[in-house]
C-alpha cells in the first residue's frame, strides 16, 4: 500500500484499514507457527503498512490539532 492512497483516506477508513491489517498480522503469525505461511514476505508487508497507517493517522491528529 501506497503512502500516497493512506493519505487521501478519511480517519475512519484508516481504522478500519488497520483493523482488517492486525487480522490479517494475526491470521499470518499463526500460519507461520503451524508451517503453512507459503508467502512470508507478506509478513513483513503487513507490519510496514501498519506503521505506515499509524505514522499517518498520527500526523492528520496533529495537523487537526494544530
Amino acid at each position: 500500500m501506497k503512502a500516497n492512497d493512506i493519505r487521501v483516506m478519511t480517519e475512519d477508513q484508516l481504522g478500519d484499514e488497520l483493523a482488517k491489517l492486525k487480522k490479517e498480522q494475526f491470521n499470518l503469525r499463526f500460519q507461520r507457527a503451524t508451517g503453512q505461511l507459503e508467502n512470508t514476505d507478506r509478513v513483513r508487508q503487513v507490519r510496514r503498512d501498519i506503521a505506515r497507517i499509524k505514522t499517518i493517522a498520527r500526523q492528520k491528529a496533529a495537523e487537526a490539532k494544530a
